[in-house]
């Protein structure tokens, strides 16, 4: 069997109710040669396996998962001289952090005036402070470590469907301009051919401070730099359970049973967000698994994507269920994606390539190269979460900008085990369940169905 057919099968576990959707895809995709069911993104950095040359008995911080968010925690505690193991369910590169659209947003789904409402406006505007931060520190790694990977920055612009909608995103805009010096172009109807040639939006708001990466070579860069840092890594390695032993152990605090054996920790940090198993049933309770599927054209050539894409920034609409999109990083093929809403994968892909087509009528009849599917976390209140709960720390809840959030949040988990007092505003932040949610959302097609009522309204012309 593939090693992607292996994840796959491992990714149905997660969510009973989701099951046939998954198992669907993989059937059908099985017999399609011409589609991948494999990320775009894993031609150029697949997914590895890591074994230890001896199973540790104890370590000084476990970190169970191997994406943007475990490395991010694993590379700044080694390279303070503490032995760190990270445990892998699949393979490194198997989960988000390489199925995304690598698009460095770092957005907060819950509005500023919102969050003023709920926190008042010094902690709001924190949070937001925040996404800008972690943005601009994920671009000062890349470079300061020399990852190679794709990185751009070339802005991002957000398309509005409704005029209301367009007047909306302006004063949102503002406050950010006014409270975080965060700069934004706004352009008119007749504005956008410069950036993107369609008719489907009255209007843009263009972001220079955010751009776009190559989501599985970042991964990858991450993980050769811990593994210099002497990081150990195991790979198919399933915890099991995660307790707390003798308050008055002078050796460890944790006890984590796993599929390969017992390992004894100083401290532990999930880092597993969206893929979280019933081995850890405390988080599972508390983030809501959402599908995120994206599809990549067969290359079209830089000529068409340029005259589409004149600006090759990356893109999003101003939507609830809206798509996202972007040039590949050769310039050579568009790829777009947004949440799952259907559980039969051909009428989910159809609804990608409709979107597409919707966008750039030109693009009708285009060939599809690779479609595929992964798992974003959303909390209760959409609020991304570093949490402690029974001595583990929790980086996790990322509403789909993990990109930015996860190895953002994973590293300052790691300072919360160096005790280095860089502190999160997302620290602390109440993460609630609700009554009988075990982890399986049962309830996600009714939501979702709410948002695409609410989105007809803002595709309707006044």
């Amino acid at each position: 069997m593939q090693a992607s057919n292996v994840i796959n099968l491992h990714l149905h576990e997660l969510y009973p109710s989701a099951k046939q959707a998954y198992q669907t895809t993989t059937e059908v995709d099985a017999g399609m040669t011409n589609i991948s069911s494999e990320p775009y993104w894993w031609a150029a950095a697949p997914p590895q396996d890591f074994e230890m040359d001896s199973w540790p008995t104890r370590a000084d911080v476990v970190i169970i998962g191997g994406g943007y968010t475990g490395f991010g925690a694993a590379i700044p505690l080694a390279r303070a001289g503490l032995d760190v193991v990270i445990l892998e369910r699949d393979q490194i590169g198997s989960g988000a952090s390489t199925r995304n659209g690598g698009i460095t947003s770092g957005n907060l789904r819950v509005s500023l005036d919102k969050l003023t409402k709920k926190f008042g406006k010094e902690k709001a505007t924190a949070f937001y402070r925040e996404g800008k931060t972690a943005r601009e520190d994920l671009f000062d790694f890349i470079k300061a470590e020399k990852i190679e990977c794709d990185l751009q920055n070339c802005g991002r612009l957000v398309g509005a469907l409704r005029p209301d909608s367009f007047e909306s995103m302006k004063r949102a805009a503002e406050k950010l301009n006014v409270f975080l010096n965060i700069k934004t172009k706004v352009f008119e109807r007749a504005d956008l051919p410069d950036y993107i040639d369609t008719s489907r939006y009255c209007g843009g708001i263009l972001r220079d401070d955010i751009g776009g990466i190559h989501p599985a070579k970042l991964l990858n860069g991450m993980c050769k730099i811990a593994l210099a840092e002497s990081v150990k890594i195991s790979t198919q390695t399933k915890v099991l359970s995660v307790s707390k032993t003798n308050q008055t152990s002078t050796t460890s605090d944790f006890r984590v049973e796993t599929s390969r054996g017992l390992i004894s920790a100083g401290h532990v940090i999930s880092a597993t967000n969206a893929y979280t198993d019933k081995g850890q049933p405390w988080l599972r309770r508390r983030l809501v698994p959402v599908i995120s599927e994206m599809i990549a054209t067969k290359e079209l050539g830089e000529n068409m994507v340029r005259s589409l894409m004149p600006g090759l920034n990356m893109y999003s609409e101003a939507l609830e269920l809206g798509h996202y999109y972007r040039p590949s990083p050769d310039g050579k093929r568009i790829l777009l994606g947004g949440r799952r809403m259907s559980p039969d994968p051909t009428k989910a892909r159809d609804r990608l390539i409709s979107g597409l087509t919707s966008i750039f009528p030109q693009l009708s009849g285009v060939s599809i190269s690779n479609h595929w599917f992964g798992f974003v976390a959303f909390p209760f209140d959409q609020l991304p979460k570093l949490a402690v709960h029974d001595g583990v720390i929790y980086p996790a809840g990322f509403c789909g900008s993990g990109t930015v959030w996860a190895r953002w949040l994973g590293q300052k988990a790691a300072h919360m085990v160096l005790d280095d007092l860089q502190d999160s505003v997302f620290q602390g932040v109440p993460f609630r369940t609700m009554p009988f949610y075990s982890g399986d959302p049962w309830f996600l097609p009714l939501a979702m169905n709410f948002y695409a009522i609410q989105d007809k309204f803002k595709t309707t012309t006044k």
